[in-house]
């Protein structure tokens, strides 16, 4: 009998925030710097509204909290083989902060120069509601695309359990949801109908080399 090895697996890292307090710090922080700066930017998202990546100066203590949580996620998601040789490395952190509404989605992106992309869900915008058909969920894209489609759409590689491998998994946010996932990761947000406001925070982590102890002393 043949065997099958599932190789290159891309991890995706889920965790929650525990502290209420902090997000509710964050929700406010992000609602005063939305009425500060109503033009926002224009990026991925198709309607909404998207601040500047300067979160980690404006948005105070609760923000550099949630950039230390990332931090810390990242870290226990990887190995630096390079640590024996004296190569460590840091993160420097990037973040800024998605508002959206009934309609509000983003479009198929990636994070280049980042080697991990964070989403931290403030507010999830449903209101307590479990209704699939409000949408907004995360999506995201198998790497291997557009190879899948390119052949035939209709077949599929099996995944560890034999099942059909899913080539657009979706997740739908709660309130004080983080996840985790490499930058080249395409992903993509669907259109929100929820009838509350989708408050974001996404956070991009990029290494940086540390000095040598000796050549820094």
């Amino acid at each position: 009998m043949s065997e099958t090895r599932h190789l290159f697996s891309t991890p995706f890292v889920i965790d929650r925030l525990q502290s209420a307090e902090g997000i509710k710090v964050l929700r406010e922080s992000i609602l005063a710097e939305k009425a500060r700066d109503e033009a926002g930017v224009q990026i991925s998202n198709i309607g909404g509204w998207h601040s500047n990546t300067k979160m980690i100066e404006w948005g105070g203590e609760a923000a550099r909290a949630l950039a230390h949580k990332a931090m810390t996620m990242a870290d226990e998601s990887m190995v630096n083989i390079g640590a024996e040789a004296g190569r460590e490395y840091g993160w420097v952190p990037e973040m800024w902060a998605n508002v959206s509404a009934r309609g509000h989605s983003n479009q198929y992106h990636t994070h280049p120069g980042s080697f991990w992309s964070a989403v931290a869900y403030i507010d999830d915008g449903y209101e307590g509601s479990s209704e699939p058909g409000l949408g907004g969920h995360l999506q995201l894209c198998d790497p291997r695309m557009p190879m899948v489609r390119m052949t035939a759409i209709d077949l599929r590689l099996k995944d560890q359990s034999g099942a059909a491998q899913n080539n657009e998994p979706m997740v739908r946010p709660t309130t004080g949801l983080i996840v985790m996932f490499p930058s080249w990761l395409q992903h993509s947000v669907r259109p929100f109908f929820g009838t509350g406001t989708r408050i974001s925070v996404a956070i991009n982590l990029i290494p940086a080399r540390k000095l040598d102890k000796d050549k820094a002393g």
